[in-house]
């Protein structure tokens, strides 16, 4: 259960301002704030049944809008080419350290233009 606690929370990130407000605040307090059905409705005003309805639609929609737009996949592989251009950058720095050859020098320099441009595009820290 906790993978796919995850998996929605991620979701919501990326998606929840489509939802509506009353499914969007659901899902928040369920996975986010980690309230019971019951804690849920008598915070809401409406029943428990009403309250799991309300997140199963919303988590249906969720599911269906990265089938659909695939925002989250593209980002998981954004976040992995950078870490990888990262890597290369490092090893081409640690190889230029012992050889200083100018030539690793412009191709790190030209990766590391490539991965701030990356890292600025998805806003990774």
């Amino acid at each position: 259960m906790k993978g796919k606690n995850l998996e929605i929370t991620v979701l919501l990130d990326f998606y929840g301002d489509i939802l509506t407000g009353n499914q969007r605040e659901m899902l928040d307090f369920y996975y986010n704030q980690d309230l019971s059905l019951s804690e849920i409705a008598e915070t809401s005003g409406i029943s428990r049944q009403g309250v799991r309805d309300a997140i199963k639609r919303g988590e249906s929609q969720l599911f269906e809008l990265e089938a659909c737009i695939g925002a989250i996949d593209r980002h998981r592989k954004t976040q992995t080419a950078l870490t990888g251009l990262i890597e290369i950058k490092h090893t081409l720095d640690a190889l230029n350290k012992r050889i200083c050859l100018s030539d690793l020098t412009d191709i790190s320099d030209k990766l590391g233009e490539y991965t701030e441009m990356l890292r600025e595009n998805d806003k990774i820290d």
